[in-house]
Formats: C-alpha cells, sequence, structure tokens
C-alpha cells in the first residue's frame, strides 16, 4: 500500500510534465507557422476598423457635399454619371444617407465595375474609383488574403483555426502553477528573457477571450468554412428564412451577385424573378426608390438595377444599427415587393452570427467598439513580437529551438484525439494540425538532421 501510494505522485507529475511539454510543443509550432499571418489579421483588421473616418478624411472630397437643400431624383443622379461614363451601363444606385453624403452608382463599362461620387443636390461628379481599387475593399482583401487568390484565403482560414488553439493552448501554459510572477505581473527588465516570457503569457491571458471571439466571428467569411456553415444553416432553417421565397420564382443568381455589400446570413439566398407579362413596362428607378422608402428601409440603401427583363430591383442595407438591415426584392414591372427580409425574421442562430459580425468590424457599439477591437489587434502584434522575442533568447545557435518532447509519448494519443475532434468542426486547420503532428511524430523525429535542427 505505502508503495502504491507514494508511486501515485510521481506519475501524477510525470504525467503533468509530459502534457505541458506536449502542449508547449504544439503551442510553439502553431505560432511559428501562423506569426507573419496573424500580424497582416491585427495591422490591416485595425485600418478596417475605422475605414469611414479614414475614407472621411483622405477622400472627403468625393464622400462629403454642402448640404444645399433637396435632392435630385435617383435617375438624374445615375444619368450623371453615365454621362460622365460613356457607354457605360448603371448596375445600382446608392442613396445619399445625408444631405452632406454623396451619391454613389455603380457602372460597368468594358468588364470593369466603376464607383462614380455623384454631387445628390447639382449632380456634380466628384470623383471615381474602381470597385476593386475603393480603400476599404482592397483594405478587406488584403486582411483575408482573398486579394491574392483562393488558395491564401484558404491559408487564413487554417490562420483562423490555429488562433484558436494558441489562444486555448495559451491559457493552458499561463495557468497558475504556483507561481506568483507572470501571472498578472511581468518579471525583470527587457534584457532579461524572462520579461518576454511574462509580458507574453499575460498579454494573451488579459486578452485571450477576445482574441479567440475575434478569430472565431471571422471563421464566417472563410472560404470554405464559411460556405458550408452558410449552406447548412440555409438548409436547416438556421439561417435565412427560406420560406419567403416558397410562392416567388427564383432567378438562378444570389444576393451577393447583385449586392455589392451583402450580409453574411443572406449572400447566398436567391434573387427571385419579376413577372415578365404582355407590354410589360419597368416602373423605374425613380419609383422603385419610391416604394423602397414607402416600405420603411433606412436611409442610405443602395438599389440593384435590374440586368434583365425577369430582373428585380434589390433594395439592401447593411448599417452599423443591426435592426436597420434589410433586404427587398421589387418586381420591376408592378412593383410588388416579392420578398422583404429584415434582421429580426433571421432565426436565433442566425442573429447570432450576424452580431458577431458587427461586433468584429467594430461597428455594433460605436467608437468603444472600434476602440475594444483596436486594443485586441494591439495586443495579437504585441503577442506576435513577444513570442519571436522569446523564441530568439532561448534558441540554440544553429537550431530553431522547439520545445523538447514531452517524456510519456503516450500523451500524444490525447492531442491526435483533440486534433480529430478539431479537424471536425473546422476541416481544413484539423487537415493542418495532422499534418503538423505527422511531421513531428515521424519525419522531425526520425530524420537525425532534421532533430538536430529542430532541437
Amino acid at each position: 500500500m505505502s508503495a502504491f501510494t507514494a508511486a501515485e505522485p510521481a506519475a501524477t507529475t510525470s504525467d503533468h510534465i509530459s502534457l505541458y511539454r506536449a502542449i508547449w510543443r504544439w503551442h510553439f509550432f502553431a505560432g511559428l507557422l501562423v506569426i507573419p499571418f496573424l500580424l497582416n489579421l491585427a495591422i490591416t483588421g485595425s485600418i478596417y476598423l475605422f475605414k469611414d473616418q479614414i475614407a472621411d478624411t483622405f477622400y472627403a472630397h468625393r464622400n462629403i457635399v454642402a448640404d444645399t437643400g433637396p435632392m435630385l431624383p435617383p435617375q438624374k443622379i445615375v444619368d450623371a454619371a453615365l454621362a460622365a461614363m460613356p457607354d457605360a451601363t448603371a448596375t445600382s444606385y446608392r442613396e445619399a444617407a445625408a444631405g452632406d453624403r454623396s451619391a454613389v452608382v455603380t457602372v460597368l463599362k468594358g468588364g470593369q465595375s466603376t464607383l462614380v461620387y455623384v454631387n445628390p443636390h447639382n449632380g456634380d461628379v466628384l470623383g471615381s474609383v474602381g470597385s476593386k481599387e475603393e480603400f476599404s475593399w482592397v483594405v478587406k482583401r488584403i486582411h483575408s488574403l482573398e486579394y491574392f487568390g483562393t488558395w491564401t484565403n484558404r491559408i487564413i482560414e487554417i490562420v483562423g483555426g490555429f488562433a484558436l488553439i494558441l489562444v486555448v493552448t495559451g491559457i493552458y501554459l499561463w495557468w497558475p502553477r504556483r507561481q506568483t510572477g507572470g501571472v498578472l505581473t511581468v518579471r525583470g527588465t527587457p534584457s532579461r528573457r524572462v520579461f518576454w516570457r511574462d509580458l507574453h503569457a499575460v498579454t494573451g491571458a488579459v486578452a485571450g477571450i477576445v482574441i479567440f471571439f475575434l478569430a472565431l466571428s471571422g471563421m464566417p467569411w472563410s472560404g470554405y468554412w464559411g460556405a458550408n456553415v452558410n449552406a447548412w444553416l440555409t438548409s436547416n432553417d438556421l439561417g435565412y428564412p427560406a420560406s419567403l421565397w416558397d410562392d416567388v420564382p427564383k432567378s438562378t443568381k444570389v444576393t451577393q451577385d447583385v449586392v455589392n455589400r451583402p450580409g453574411w446570413i443572406v449572400e447566398n439566398a436567391p434573387v427571385p424573378l419579376s413577372g415578365v407579362a404582355a407590354a410589360s413596362k419597368s416602373i423605374g428607378l425613380d419609383k422603385a426608390v419610391e416604394i423602397a422608402r414607402g416600405l420603411g428601409i433606412a436611409a442610405g440603401f443602395s438599389m440593384a438595377l435590374p440586368s434583365d427583363e425577369t430582373g428585380v430591383f434589390t433594395a439592401s442595407i447593411f448599417p452599423k444599427d443591426l435592426s436597420k438591415e434589410r433586404t427587398v426584392h421589387i418586381d420591376q414591372y408592378s412593383g410588388r415587393p416579392l420578398v422583404d427580409l429584415s434582421f429580426d425574421q433571421y432565426p436565433a442562430f442566425g442573429k447570432a452570427i450576424e452580431w458577431g459580425i458587427n461586433v468584429h468590424q467594430g461597428q455594433e457599439w460605436g467608437l468603444f467598439n472600434q476602440l475594444l477591437m483596436l486594443a485586441t489587434c494591439i495586443a495579437i502584434v504585441l503577442s506576435c513580437v513577444t513570442a519571436v522575442v522569446m523564441w530568439w533568447k532561448r534558441r540554440p545557435a544553429g537550431r530553431l529551438g522547439v520545445p523538447p518532447m514531452p517524456p510519456q509519448r503516450s500523451v500524444y494519443i490525447g492531442l491526435w484525439l483533440i486534433a480529430i475532434a478539431f479537424g471536425a468542426a473546422f476541416p481544413l486547420t484539423g487537415l493542418a494540425v495532422v499534418a503538423m503532428l505527422l511531421a513531428d511524430q515521424s519525419v522531425i523525429r526520425f530524420v537525425p538532421p532534421l532533430k538536430r535542427f529542430f532541437s
């Protein structure tokens, strides 16, 4: 009996050391792979948070006008934009949100989409920019790496999953184990490694929950996971209410094909068709805008124009105030609203995702939300920098300095189970984790030069 009880603490200690080392090693590998991408996400995310303020400062000449009273009818504003872009076709009109804001007309010419900014009071064209050259569009695409192609966007999806892993494993490594320093205080000076270790740990512990939220709420935009989750929600009546389309003919287009900035929940919702009858005549843009306003859609909405005889007018707005989010498809001949979808019609799960996205973008609670997300982005940058400095100070000369493998290799069984479970939730990240574990347990472990370099 005494031998049994004496051995138990030793075994427990050994198990804890093995688990700690395994998680430390996993945390190290995950950080090594994603630090450059996390820095990009944090820096571009910080810029995107203040996109409106930046745009109004640097592009005030095309965004802001003098409020001189009544505004021109929408069609006259579109005509002014087309006069400045000969041979172009108008695809959408965004009304001025207030008397001191410009209206924006999107035109298509030679396969290229251009935003034309027009003074809504007198029809003066204030400037234009390619849709894919507009400031917030470029920043957002660099943020997601979609700017550089589909495969780079998939990398960001993997990085988002790894960020979740880093937070969870980082909290485990930080968790107090009898030590007093490095929990909420930073020991030493910048010349010592312990200073950078504590700064890294404390920063991650304080900001970890919000970093986890940022990573998770950013996943809906990912190309693979986001698209599949959106489809699953819709098929299970947890996304947009598909029943609204039961009694209307549907086209092969979806909302993101006709709306510049659709809400995530409705981006794949089908666009209905207008009913074409003999001698049918379109109600025109002015009447469509009047109908949308009569339905109570918030000021500053966009109106997508019909692209052919079966197309519809689509009024949409996705403002900072989620309660005003709305999409209305209007028959271009009868003026009848075919589908009228607002935020309060979303199922609870759909509302939660849209709310998470809104907070992620710093739009839910005004300036406070922006500053909270900015502080989190700064925490991510600080975590990346401290991780690199901490590694640099501890690495052996000429080697990578990966934390040692755990004394008991059996602990990797648990990590494999975690990898499988995580892979089921986030497939691309799960595959990356499996590849990382396979490389660690086979290639690095049994190839002497690599084993020495990584040690």
